[in-house]
């Protein structure tokens, strides 16, 4: 969709249209981005203490059209998200959710020219996001407000850090009287429809799920009905599906709040190790928010500067074109990266083998690839999203680092091919034994069953043993000079291990080029702690 939609759909509302303040009035303006929901909503809360409250979601036309910043099936979940938060606050109070349309600076700017104050929720963020937060504080004097279990303003804020999610965890809910405030709109001629037509918005993925509170609240439900079979559907892609609780794209707009989902379980689950482990994601969760608070550049930057760059002179289009498209002629690469690209899902072991396949035996610069998940994805979180690639890629500068081997994955998660047949089909005469390696098919049987390598199925793009030991000798002539840059106290803060400055020195002590073997294991020690929030990632 062309620049001009946007012009046509008018910057709304008109400075006319916003009520004025009666002196001595207060009135603040709920200003909803992320968090889409009207309980446990910390800007809900303090803003109600007004005698007027007015929530508004303005459109931003960064997001929609050809070039936009999110995939139609995530617009589409956030439509339906916005659906349901109307019905929220028309269910609780006198009025419903105020659209608007344009730059969304600019349209806070003329509800702060009227006379209401506007607050939004601290969301950690970077690139247009960081940017267009920090013009709404100094333009449109926004207001951010705390309220989700993150630190800030402090020096070290890994201290103590797991203590502190805890207390929030388990805290009291932030509440509000909708009959103790005046709930306002404005009539701005801005709907879903609207939008959805002005944009063109006609998502093509399949088998999204419902957004909104209240289908949120119904999955949640029924997750914890189940919730003592949910270690053993976290790593095939076939399990995982219908076994992990779907409430990822859901916690990503924020209908409902880490915290409430917490204490549900904690109340209704049954003590078993599915309630343990599903836990550890929640915690999981918020200590990659806390990641990209503390260092917004994880989206563009390397953690570690040494690994700067790292890939980036051997970028082939081509290799990165068959990745995307599932063309690689690894069939649970293949499939993986098909399933994402019609469904907007995956499961985190499968995203994982996708990093691994990508940056380490591809080895093509990190950046594209994680910006083409977070495009697709619709639970794509920059903090969870980017922080996770760069973890997955080794870019931290750990001396450890997880290659996941795509043959291997086929038999261990998909022994008898349903996730491989269903996205890859033309595989699906291939006898179940010949899946990890068609390639290595007797001409016989491919004759027999229909599938050519080279020809109705692609061959290898790069050789597996050549290529994993090429990239294990590039980044081993390295690994000293990163251990040593992570025991910088700069970079050990930005990398925000969950053990802080003293789990990076340690291992710049042991690993780097002056090393001294002091007996300790500080990587395996932070890996332990990381695996203890859960190392499958998406609930």
């Amino acid at each position: 969709m062309s620049d001009s939609t946007a012009v046509d759909l008018g910057d709304r509302p008109l400075e006319t249209a916003i009520p004025t303040l009666d002196a001595g009035e207060s009135g603040t303006v709920v200003w909803h981005r992320e968090h889409l929901r009207i309980t446990d909503h910390p800007v809900v809360a303090a803003a109600a203490e007004a005698d007027s409250l007015l929530p508004v979601f303005v459109f931003d036309p960064s997001f929609y059209g050809a070039d936009g910043l999110a995939c139609d099936a995530r617009v589409g979940f956030l439509h339906d998200c916005l659906a349901d938060l109307d019905a929220q606050y028309r269910t609780a109070a006198d009025a419903g959710l105020t659209l608007a349309h344009g730059d969304p600076v600019e349209v806070l700017g003329r509800f702060r020219d009227a006379g209401w104050d506007v607050v939004t929720a601290a969301t950690p963020s970077g690139r247009y996001g960081l940017e267009r937060d920090r013009r709404a504080r100094s333009e449109a004097g926004v207001s951010f407000v705390d309220g989700d279990g993150l630190v800030r303003g402090v020096d070290r804020p890994r201290d103590g850090w797991r203590e502190h999610v805890e207390a929030w965890l388990t805290d009291d809910h932030h509440v509000w009287n909708p009959e103790a405030v005046s709930v306002r709109g404005v009539t701005t001629g801005v709907t879903i429809g609207g939008i959805e037509s002005a944009y063109g918005v006609e998502p093509a993925k399949s088998m999204v799920p419902e957004g909104g509170t209240t289908a949120a609240r119904r999955n949640l439900a029924a997750f914890v009905d189940r919730i003592r079979e949910y270690p053993g559907n976290i790593s095939s892609p076939v399990d995982a599906r219908e076994g992990t609780s779907g409430l990822s794209p859901h916690l990503k707009f924020g209908c409902l709040s880490v915290r409430q989902v917490y204490q549900y379980v904690a109340a209704t689950a049954p003590a078993c190790r599915g309630t343990e482990t599903f836990v550890s994601r929640l915690f999981w969760n918020k200590h990659y928010e806390q990641k990209l608070e503390d260092w917004p550049e994880w989206l563009d930057t390397a953690v570690n500067p040494v690994l700067q760059g790292f890939n980036a002179d051997r970028r082939d289009e081509g290799l990165i074109e068959a990745w995307k498209a599932g063309e690689t002629g690894y069939p649970m690469v293949d499939a993986s990266m098909r399933c994402l690209a019609e469904t907007g899902w995956l499961n985190f072991r499968m995203r994982a083998l996708c990093v691994s396949f990508y940056y380490h035996l591809l080895q093509q610069p990190w950046q594209e690839g994680a910006d083409w998940f977070h495009h697709h994805l619709l639970d794509s979180v920059a903090s969870i999203n980017y922080t996770q690639w760069q973890s997955q890629c080794g870019l931290v500068g750990r001396p450890t680092m997880r290659r996941y081997n795509p043959r291997k994955q086929v038999r261990d998660q998909d022994p008898e091919g349903e996730f491989i047949r269903r996205w890859v089909p033309e595989l699906e005469p291939l006898p179940d034994e010949h899946l990890d390696r068609p390639e290595r098919t007797p001409l016989s049987v491919q004759s027999d069953c229909g599938v050519i390598v080279g020809e109705t199925y692609p061959r290898p793009v790069v050789d597996y043993d050549a290529a994993r030991q090429e990239f294990g000798e590039r980044i081993a002539a390295v690994r000293p000079d990163a251990a040593d840059a992570l025991g910088r106290p700069e970079i050990a803060d930005r990398a925000s291990l969950s053990g802080g400055r003293d789990a990076a020195a340690a291992i710049a002590r042991k690993h780097g080029r002056g090393s001294v073997d002091d007996g300790s294991e500080p990587e395996a020690a932070e890996q332990s702690r990381l695996d203890a929030f859960g190392g499958d990632g998406a609930a």
